[in-house]
């Protein structure tokens, strides 16, 4: 019996390997979404590699926590490397995140983060397309007292906007960073 066990490992271990991260034509795909400032953008438009994240604003500790961790990342990966990362913030919850809210709310981690909205539509297309999960959850008696289910992944886009790899809410920071180094070298 110990045998089976043995080939079925063996067998998962090739078909992870078979499917890196670095070659999942799965993840990510075109998008127009809208900044921060109200210009509307994709994902070729910030020239440089970016790392993605879904979240929402009035979320109370989860994604301000993660949000931080992403901007130390990226000023990490600038001054220990030379490697210029954008930290970009897709909200999940377009009612209430609009761009101007979202202004103030980026820049409080970095002056460099941007901060993506848009209709509902756009933001299922985009979470559709990185099988990001989210669900509006009430959370009072009114129709507008609710908070926000969602997966929290963070995505590493090269400077085309294309996918590369992606990094779970547990890995450590200079994991990630020594992560984001190697991906940007051999998607180059």
């Amino acid at each position: 019996m110990r045998w089976l066990y043995a080939a079925a490992a063996l067998l998962l271990v090739g078909l992870v390997s078979s499917t890196g991260a670095a070659t999942r034509s799965d993840i990510g795909g075109p998008f127009q979404l809208t900044n921060q400032n109200g210009q509307r953008v994709n994902e070729r438009s910030f020239g440089e590699p970016v790392l993605l994240y879904f979240g929402f604003m009035t979320c109370p500790a989860i994604c301000p926590t993660d949000l931080a961790k992403m901007a130390r990342i990226s000023r990490q990966l600038q001054q220990q490397q030379g490697i210029k990362v954008r930290p970009v913030f897709v909200t999940i919850d377009p009612e209430r995140d609009t761009p101007g809210k979202l202004k103030a709310y980026v820049k409080y981690f970095a002056s460099d983060f941007v901060g993506l909205t848009g209709s509902a539509q756009e933001i299922a297309h985009i979470t559709d397309a990185y099988h990001v999960y989210y669900k509006k959850v009430p959370s009072g008696d009114k129709s507008d007292q609710y908070m926000m289910d969602h997966s929290t992944i963070l995505f590493l886009l090269d400077s085309q906007g294309r996918y590369l790899k992606h990094f779970g809410r547990a890995m450590d920071e200079k994991d990630i960073e020594q992560q984001v180094v190697t991906a940007l070298a051999d998607g180059a």
